[in-house]
C-alpha cells in the first residue's frame, strides 16, 4: 500500500486524521488504535459547492480552503497533520516489471528512464512513488512494481488549499488505495481471491482489482453519482439539492411510485454500470481468465437503490455494498448508530485515509 510523504509525493508518529476531498462533499475522520482494535473516534462531513472541483481538478481554490476550515470547526477536531488523496485521470498508476534491484536504485531508474514507463518527458515536473510487489511470476530475474505519478501543477493547488486552512498535508494518497486499505482492515480474503473494489464518487469512479494484498488492475473514469442526480433534476425540474435528496432516499414523493422511481434511478445509472461492465470485461480478457470472487461497492453512488443487484446480473459476479465498519468500532459517545448507518459506504475513502500511518507500505 502507498503511504506518501508529501515531500516526495508519497511518505515521527504524528497524529493524523483523514480528509476525503470529494467533488460534492468533504469528510474528515479520526481513527484511534485501541487494545481491542481500531475505533472511529470522530467523523464529520460538509457539502462542497458545485464547481469547486471539476473532473478531479481544483477550480475554486479559496472556496475549498474556507470549506475545510468550516468542516474542522464543525467536527470539533483541530488537526495539525492530515492525510488526503487524489483520483482521476491526472493520476497515473502503472504496474511494470523491471530487472531485480535495490529499492534506492528503483527510484533513480524511474526518474532517469521515466519515458519508458510514464507519459512524462521531464520527471522534475512530477511527483511519484512506487511499491515493490515482488518477484515476477514469469521471470525470477525481474520484479513487479506499481508506480504512481502525478504532475506537480495538479497536486500543488490541493496541498496549498489545505495548508491555507492551517494544517499540514503529511501524506498524499490515492482514492483507490485508501479504499483498498479500508477493505484489508475489514475483510479477510484468501490469498488467491480476486476482488474488485469499485468506488462510485460524485464525479469519478475508481476501479481496483486486488489479489493477495496488491492491486493488479486500476482504472478511473469521469462518471459518478452526479450523473444520476442531474438526470433526476432534468426529469422532475427540481434543484440539484432536491434531486440529490430524492436519489439518496430513493423516492420521488408523490411524483411517481417508489418502484417506478427506483427503476428510473437504475436507468439513469446505466451509463455508470455500462462503463464498469466494460472495465471488468477488459480485465477479464487480459488476465488469463482468472475467476473474480466478489465485487464490493463503496462511495455515495453505491447507495443508489438496486445498483448492486444490477451489477451482479451484468457481471455475473456476487456484488455487495462494502461495510467500512465490519471490524472497526466507533465511539458511541461521539457518534450514534444512525450516523454510522447514514454514512455507510460513502465514508470508505475517509476511513481508509484515517487508517494511514507514516511508514506504512
Amino acid at each position: 500500500m502507498f503511504n506518501i510523504d508529501i515531500n516526495d509525493l508519497f511518505g515521527s508518529t504524528k497524529k493524523l486524521v483523514g480528509l476525503d476531498i470529494g467533488s460534492s462533499a468533504l469528510k474528515v475522520a479520526e481513527i484511534l488504535e485501541t487494545p481491542s482494535g481500531y475505533l472511529l473516534n470522530q467523523f464529520s462531513q460538509i457539502s462542497l459547492p458545485k464547481g469547486v472541483i471539476v473532473d478531479g481538478l481544483l477550480v475554486e481554490h479559496d472556496v475549498l480552503t474556507q470549506t475545510i476550515k468550516e468542516l474542522f470547526k464543525q467536527s470539533k477536531l483541530n488537526p495539525k497533520h492530515i492525510v488526503t488523496s487524489l483520483s482521476g485521470q491526472s493520476v497515473i498508476v502503472k504496474r511494470v516489471n523491471i530487472p531485480t534491484m535495490e529499492e534506492n536504485e528503483v527510484r533513480d531508474m524511474i526518474h532517469d528512464e521515466a519515458s519508458k514507463y510514464l507519459p512524462f518527458d521531464n520527471m522534475d515536473d512530477v511527483n511519484f512513488d512506487f511499491q515493490i510487489l515482488g518477484v515476477n511470476e514469469y521471470n525470477p530475474n525481474q520484479m513487479d512494481i506499481l508506480i504512481v505519478a502525478v504532475k506537480k501543477d495538479y497536486i500543488e493547488p490541493f496541498v496549498e488549499a489545505v495548508e491555507n486552512a492551517g494544517v499540514s498535508v503529511d501524506i498524499m494518497d490515492v482514492d483507490s488505495f485508501a479504499i483498498e486499505n479500508m477493505f484489508e482492515e475489514n475483510y479477510e480474503p484468501d490469498e488467491n481471491d480476486l476482488v474488485v473494489l469499485i468506488n462510485i464518487g460524485a464525479s469519478i469512479t475508481n476501479i481496483n482489482v486486488v489479489k493477495n494484498g496488491a492491486s493488479i488492475f486500476l482504472r478511473d473514469f469521469n462518471l459518478g453519482g452526479n450523473a444520476v442526480t442531474e438526470a433526476i433534476q432534468e426529469k422532475f425540474g427540481v434543484s440539484f439539492e432536491e434531486a440529490e435528496r430524492m436519489k439518496v432516499e430513493g423516492t420521488a414523493d408523490d411524483k411517481m411510485s417508489e418502484k417506478e422511481f427506483r427503476d428510473s434511478l437504475l436507468s439513469y445509472a446505466e451509463v455508470i454500470c455500462l462503463e464498469i461492465e466494460r472495465s471488468v470485461d477488459y480485465f477479464r480478457s487480459t488476465s488469463g481468465g482468472e475467476d473474480i470472487k466478489q465485487v464490493l461497492l463503496s462511495g455515495g453512488g453505491a447507495k443508489i437503490p438496486g445498483i448492486a443487484v444490477d451489477l451482479t446480473q451484468r457481471l455475473n459476479i456476487d456484488t455487495e455494498i462494502i461495510d467500512p465498519f465490519k471490524k472497526i468500532d466507533y465511539n458511541k459517545k461521539n457518534l450514534d448508530e444512525t450516523i454510522i448507518e447514514q454514512i455507510g459506504p460513502a465514508v470508505g475513502v475517509g476511513v481508509g485515509l484515517a487508517l494511514r500511518r507514516i511508514g506504512d507500505k
